[in-house]
C-alpha cells in the first residue's frame, strides 16, 4: 500500500501516554478541582493553563517507538484520505462533509460514550464523532488474527469513519428507535446490519481512493478481505469457545464481512450498500 509522503488529516487527537485519556492531568480529577478554587480565590487563570499545558507536554515526552510513530502517521495518512473521499462523495451529492476526528490512545480512555480500553478494540462514539484505537491493536492484528498488512489496517479505520457515515446520514438514530422494541437476539441482528454497511462504506471508500490515488498494491485486496474474514463473529467464536451461536452475532460472519467490504470495492456505490434489507 502507497501511503508515505501524503497529507496527513489534522482532526487527530493524540492521548497516548496520557492517563485516563486526558481526563486525569497531573495529579488527575484533584489537580481540575484545586485549579477551579485557584481561580475562584483570585488565581490568575494563566497560570493554571501554563501548568496544565506543562503537565501534557510531560505525558507527551513519552518515549516511542519508530514503529509506533510510523503507525501514527499512517493512520493520519489513512484519516486524510477517507476526508478526501467521502468529502468527494458529500459534494457530488450537494452536501457538505462533517468530519470526524480519531483520537489516539494508551489502554484506557474517556469517550463521548463512556470509558473504554485497549480491550475494547476500535470503535467509534457517535455522541462525539470520534473514531479510538489504541496503536497496539494493530500489532494485534497481526499476531492475534493473522490478518497482517497495511492495507488491513487501513481497512479497520475506514470501517470506523463508516460509521462516521452512518451517523451523519441518520442511521445511527434510526437503529437507536428500532432497538427499543427489539429482543435481545434482534438487536444483535440490528447491530449485524449496521456493521456490515460499515464493512460496505470501507469498500466504497477504497474504491473511490484507488481512484483517486492510485494507493493499491499487489496483495492489498487479499490483506483487507484476510482482516475482515479474520474478526467474523463466526471464526471468533469458534476459536474462543469452541461452538458457534449464531443469535449471539454481533459483526456477522466471515463470509459477510467479505462479502460486504469487497462489495463495496468493487460497486463503488453507495446505493449498492442496503444491508438492511437484504441481510436476514
Amino acid at each position: 500500500m502507497l501511503w508515505q509522503g501524503r497529507r496527513e488529516s489534522g482532526n487527530v487527537e493524540d492521548r497516548r501516554g496520557i492517563s485516563g485519556g486526558g481526563l486525569a492531568l497531573g495529579g488527575g480529577i484533584g489537580s481540575i478541582v484545586i485549579g477551579i478554587i485557584y481561580l475562584l480565590l483570585g488565581g490568575n487563570p494563566s497560570d493554571v493553563v501554563n501548568q496544565v499545558s506543562q503537565q501534557q507536554q510531560t505525558h507527551s515526552a513519552v518515549p516511542r517507538s519508530a514503529e509506533e510513530e510510523k503507525l501514527a502517521s499512517f493512520s493520519r495518512v489513512v484519516l486524510a484520505d477517507t476526508e478526501d473521499v467521502w468529502g468527494e462523495i458529500f459534494k457530488e451529492n450537494g452536501k457538505t462533509y462533517s468530519e470526524p476526528k480519531l483520537v489516539l490512545f494508551t489502554e484506557q480512555t474517556q469517550s463521548g460514550c463512556g470509558f473504554s480500553s485497549a480491550a475494547t478494540g476500535p470503535f467509534y462514539c457517535p455522541t462525539d464523532q470520534k473514531v479510538y484505537i489504541d496503536l497496539s491493536f494493530f500489532n494485534e492484528l497481526n499476531t492475534r488474527f493473522h490478518a497482517p498488512g497495511e492495507f488491513a489496517m487501513a481497512y479497520v479505520i475506514a470501517h470506523e469513519v463508516g460509521h462516521h457515515i452512518q451517523n451523519l446520514s441518520g442511521t445511527f438514530d434510526k437503529a437507536a428507535q428500532q432497538r427499543q422494541n427489539l429482543s435481545e437476539s434482534g438487536a444483535n441482528k440490528l447491530s449485524v446490519k449496521m456493521e456490515l454497511q460499515a464493512d460496505f462504506y470501507a469498500g466504497v471508500w477504497a474504491n473511490r481512493n484507488q481512484k483517486m490515488k492510485n494507493f493499491l498494491q499487489t496483495g492489498d485486496l487479499e490483506s483487507a478481505l484476510n482482516a475482515a474474514n479474520a474478526i467474523g463473529d463466526d471464526r471468533l467464536q469458534q476459536q474462543s469457545k469452541g461452538y458457534v451461536v449464531p443469535d449471539a452475532f454481533t459483526h456477522g460472519t466471515s463470509q459477510q464481512r467479505m462479502y460486504w467490504f469487497k462489495k463495496g470495492f468493487e460497486t463503488g456505490d453507495l446505493k449498492q450498500g442496503n444491508t438492511f434489507a437484504e441481510v436476514q
